[in-house]
């Protein structure tokens, strides 16, 4: 979390700082309309530039992703630059309108607009020749733009109606380029600023077409069949065993994959519940009813039905050089120490450490406890079971007194957000360093 945080304030006080060597004079504004002209730039090109990380971002690059600690991280990062974005986005407009409803009020006067000298450079008279209907594009793409970012940030519209109104956002960033070109000061291009926002207008142009043409992820798309479907009705989840197509790079212990079973549902980020054996082939995911589309899982799905599995993706691959680690398991949030236990069981994935499995969970199915049970056994993992309403609450606490090296240990944490925020500032109120705090932030809007 702190790597993303870091990203987004170097970016905004860098880009900021770049902008304000290019616009020296907003120092020495006479009045509230020189003021504003700055201002709409400076405005316009941070929401811009939030808008084009945002987008370039969402072709989940595997460069992108090893640097910023995984595509959850990245993801989490795209949403923040929407917000931002948003923000932005509506002070650059309440700039527009804002002097001229002080002006309609009365509360400031307009000053006289001497006539504009000719503009002599070519490129520059090219581009004013467009200004009004760049005003125009960028006036309706940005209230396109706020609503469908809004609508994004409401969870309770269904998956698929925000996955379809989401792709939107692509063809309203072509148009909102086409403004920020045209608009941008002129001597910005010749500077630091304009080389930077050049860079971000053309990466985040291009995610914009792949993403038009629906090719994001598409290398890394393989088909796939279900070959199996067991229930777990006392945990509602659905576990599916998909077999692959050639082509499958393998996966580590941790890591998840988008599935599609209906394309016009399209792809759902799942954990990967298996190790990865290339001799058979199959791969393993277990979800849980917790929204519209993996509560109709079980009427949906069929053995012999034809899906694609596109991935692997993640960083939550347990890779430390600490002696102990102590796996966090919340509810569903158990799927990825199940795979990384058969890893261990079958292939000899980290034997060399010592592993203690924290299950908490409020709902209980036999089946599926006697599985992790025997998992455990199988992996030489320590298996702690916490069932809230028979044991209480996880807590910080219970976890040193069950495992003496705790600090020796890494924590890797997969399930609700504040559940592993708790638990890890409880660890570090008692020294524990939280670089060693490993969570997995498994949500993708």
């Amino acid at each position: 979390m702190s790597r993303i945080k870091l990203v987004l304030w170097v970016g905004f006080v860098g880009l900021t700082g770049l902008w304000l060597l290019a616009a020296s004079g907003v120092f020495a504004v006479p009045h509230v309309f020189a003021l504003r002209a700055f201002m709409l730039q400076y405005t316009g090109l941070l929401a811009f530039a939030m808008m084009s990380v945002a987008m370039i971002l969402s072709l989940r690059l595997r460069w992108v992703e090893r640097r910023l600690d995984g595509l959850d991280k990245a993801y989490r990062l795209h949403k923040w630059l929407g917000i931002g974005g948003l923000v932005l986005s509506i002070t650059h407009w309440l700039w527009v309108e804002g002097p001229k409803w002080a002006v309609g009020m009365g509360l400031v006067e307009r000053p006289e607009r001497g006539q504009r000298p000719p503009i002599e450079d070519p490129v520059a008279a090219f581009l004013a020749s467009y200004r009004g209907v760049a005003e125009g594009v960028g006036e309706w793409a940005f209230y396109a733009a706020v609503a469908l970012i809004a609508v994004a940030l409401v969870r309770m519209i269904p998956y698929g109606v925000f996955r379809k109104l989401h792709r939107l956002l692509a063809p309203i960033y072509l148009a909102l380029a086409f403004h920020t070109v045209i608009l941008t000061d002129f001597s910005y291009w010749s500077q630091p600023v304009g080389v930077v926002l050049a860079v971000l207008l053309v990466g985040g142009s291009v995610a914009a077409v792949i993403s038009i043409l629906g090719r994001i992820g598409a290398a890394r798309r393989i088909p796939g069949q279900i070959t199996e479907l067991i229930g777990y009705p006392g945990v509602r989840s659905l576990e599916k065993l998909i077999t692959l197509a050639p082509g499958w790079s393998g996966h580590q212990p941790g890591q998840f994959a988008f599935v599609t079973s209906d394309p016009r549902e399209g792809p759902h980020p799942y954990t990967i519940a298996s190790a990865w054996e290339p001799e058979n082939r199959r791969i393993k995911f277990v979800a849980k009813a917790l929204g519209d589309h993996t509560s109709e899982l079980g009427k949906r799905l069929a053995v012999g039905q034809s899906v694609v599995v596109e991935g692997p993706y993640g960083c939550f691959t347990f890779e430390d050089d600490c002696p102990v680690q102590i796996w966090i398991g919340g509810g569903i949030g158990i799927t990825p120490f199940i795979g990384a236990m058969e890893a261990r069981a079958r292939q000899g994935w980290g034997a060399d450490k010592q592993v203690h499995l924290f299950h908490a969970t409020a709902e209980i199915d036999d089946i599926a406890l006697d599985k992790i049970r025997a998992a455990a056994a199988e992996a030489g993992v320590t298996l702690h079971l916490a069932i809230s309403p028979r044991d209480g609450l996880l807590t910080g606490d219970r976890i040193r007194t069950a495992v003496p090296d705790w600090r020796k240990a890494s924590i890797w944490f997969c399930g609700p957000e504040g559940f592993g925020q708790a638990i890890r500032q409880d660890m570090v109120a008692q020294g524990w360093p939280a670089a060693r705090f490993h969570q997995e932030l498994f949500q993708m809007r």
